[in-house]
């Protein structure tokens, strides 16, 4: 970086989890090229937020709740490090997302919870580089249109997103055909539907090649990660649900292709690390030298494709709907999809109750334009209050005291 050059500032949403520790890697691998980090925010994992405020000196944080500020003071208390101020809540997450000195903001808080933050990100003109795919998927013409009003750059992060964005460079969209996201096919790609039902959490945990988060490794196992990713690719790259397919990739190289109109395939392969699309979305238009070790072609004996299996995983049909019919349901869907996998870890309910619930409530709903934020808000409150409801017809019995 040149001498004068002042340096990029970074604001993370969700730093403590897997794609934010990632991003705060890279940023520490880019070294002298040109970032700082200006402000963190998180839930209530204190050790891994102290150790993050240590070493990169943030001016802002935010946290969940004033009890977790509590013990995040008295941890950097005790190791002597410089009290960064400290916000609580949804607001303290805006204002994280909208700190004046960040440049780029890292959206990579799970579900609902990033919406407003990054929405709030994008009216103000930063460049967001975007992980968390539910904010797409609630209110994707509320984001690309303040993003249009504000000139603001929207970057996937998403593995998949991000590779298409790699084969879109330098493409005329009118040449392209249609584009085509992969998926690993989750731990439940070879099983029955019925090993699927009596499947534990821990099983549908073990994803094959990812290491993510609880909630998006469950939509993962059900392919719902795949359905939210054909309505975000939809709002990132402006194709019709009929111009974006899914095909199950097991070995995880190829991270999407496209195809053109002559049936020229271009696709981008990579290891399985998300530190790459990271630090393409923190560095681009550039590229920089990365520690990620080369892909080794010579050490791949085969790359396997197939099409989903639509009656083993009924969540990508549901998303599919959900795009064409668009509005309010699919954020509808989204927040029936949250609660359903809540209750799913929480032993309520079996896997493919998921898609009962997801659908139950996409049926019940009553759909309104997606032009206004308080219309989102309410389909999604409205949402899992249904959602609760099938849950509970469907919530295995609690044992009885008699047998305990």
């Amino acid at each position: 970086m040149a001498a004068n050059m002042k340096p990029k500032g970074i604001s993370i949403l969700g730093s403590t989890g897997s794609i934010g520790c990632n991003t705060l890697r890279v940023v520490e691998s880019l070294g002298g090229e040109g970032f700082r980090v200006v402000a963190l925010g998180a839930g209530h994992n204190v050790e891994i937020l102290a150790d993050q405020i240590a070493i990169h000196l943030p001016e802002l944080v935010s946290v969940e709740t004033e009890e977790v500020a509590h013990d995040l003071r008295a941890r950097l208390f005790a190791r002597n490090v410089d009290l960064p101020r400290i916000v609580i809540g949804e607001q303290g997450l805006i204002e994280v997302a909208t700190h004046e000195q960040a440049d780029c903001v890292v959206s990579a808080t799970v579900g609902a919870v990033g919406f407003l933050p990054t929405l709030r990100a994008l009216e103000a003109g930063k460049r967001v580089a975007l992980a968390n795919k539910e904010t797409l998927v609630m209110a994707g013409e509320l984001m690309t249109r303040a993003a249009l009003a504000s000139g603001a750059e929207l970057l996937p992060v998403d593995s998949e997103h991000n590779a298409l964005h790699q084969c879109l460079r330098g493409e005329q969209r009118s040449e392209v055909r249609r584009i085509v996201l992969t998926a690993s096919g989750g731990p439940f790609r070879t099983k029955t539907r019925k090993q699927m039902q009596e499947s534990t959490v821990a099983e549908a945990l073990r994803h094959p090649t990812w290491n993510m988060g609880a909630k998006i490794t469950i939509d993962s196992a059900t392919l719902m990660n795949k359905g939210l990713e054909v309505i975000e690719a939809h709002w990132l790259f402006g194709f019709s649900a009929d111009q974006i397919d899914i095909v199950v990739h097991p070995e995880s190289v190829v991270h999407s292709m496209i195809e053109l109109v002559d049936g020229s395939v271009i696709a981008q392969l990579g290891v399985t690390d998300m530190r790459h699309a990271i630090q393409y979305a923190l560095t681009y238009p550039e590229r920089h030298s990365s520690e990620l070790p080369p892909l080794d072609l010579t050490a791949l004996s085969a790359l396997h494709f197939e099409a989903p299996d639509p009656e083993r995983f009924p969540c990508i049909s549901l998303a599919y709907r959900a795009l064409r019919e668009g509005g309010t349901l699919p954020a509808a869907m989204n927040a029936a999809n949250e609660e359903a996998v809540k209750a799913f870890i929480d032993e309520r309910i079996s896997l493919i109750d998921i898609a009962s619930v997801i659908e139950a409530v996409m049926d019940a709903h009553e759909t309104q334009p997606a032009t206004e934020l308080a219309a989102i808000l309410d389909a999604d409150s409205s949402a899992r209050l249904a959602a609760a409801a099938e849950i509970g017809k469907l919530s295995k019995p609690a044992p009885s005291l008699a047998k305990m």
